[in-house]
């Protein structure tokens, strides 16, 4: 029987016990747990469960540069609505995508690159911790790795969740292994939805700890 007088927060609070129970004796270290069910709650898909791969001590280091007031670049505008802004504002921080912006745009179509390339470049020398979720384009996250070779940025945190076929494999594999803190959802799966749930499973973490 569909209960029809459920509240939003009740909604939720069944969901991610629903996710719980049939995740069943599966564990995960501290504040992963808390990534996982959230992309799967957004998602409805248990795969994350398997496919996301987190380096070591990732989510305590994602929580120290929220403290210190990051700057989360997109490469979408929907990833951007889906962040929690109130729970940004609280520590200090702001979320960014500079995908339309009318520079960016003249200067890809000159070059004759993607607009996620050209933002990427942008987004670099903004100042400041920076935590980049990529949820959509590919050729982000591959100009993003070159920079971080190049000694042009050092990220505090790489969400690599871009979703479809065509380099999107071969660009988060880029990150595995590497220096650069990641949280990164192997093979086809992910999108702009993945990647504001995963910054906001961050905050909403971070936010309780601090009492906010």
């Amino acid at each position: 029987m569909v209960n029809r007088r459920m509240a939003p927060v009740e909604i939720e609070k069944r969901s991610f016990e629903i996710i719980t129970e049939e995740l069943g004796e599966r564990t995960f270290a501290p504040g992963v747990a808390e990534v996982v069910k959230r992309v799967i709650h957004t998602t409805a898909d248990f795969d994350y469960a398997d496919n996301l791969y987190f380096s070591e001590n990732v989510i305590e280091r994602a929580k120290e540069a929220l403290s210190a007031g990051a700057t989360i670049v997109t490469d979408t505008n929907m990833a951007l609505a889906g962040i929690s802004k109130p729970t940004l504002t609280k520590l200090g921080g702001r979320a960014v995508c500079l995908m339309a912006d009318e520079a960016v745009a003249r200067e890809a179509k000159v070059r004759g690159v993607t607009r996620a390339t050209v933002s990427i470049e942008h987004a670099a020398k903004l100042h400041g911790p920076l935590i980049f979720a990529v949820g959509n384009a590919p050729t982000a996250l591959i100009r993003l790795h070159e920079l971080i070779n190049e000694g042009a940025v050092q990220p505090a945190l790489v969400i690599g969740v871009p979703v479809g076929f065509v380099n999107v494999v071969e660009a988060k594999e880029l990150f595995l292994g590497g220096d650069t803190p990641y949280i990164i959802a192997r093979g086809r799966k992910g999108g702009s939805n993945v990647a504001a749930a995963i910054v906001n499973a961050l905050l909403y973490q971070l936010v309780k700890r601090e009492g906010f």
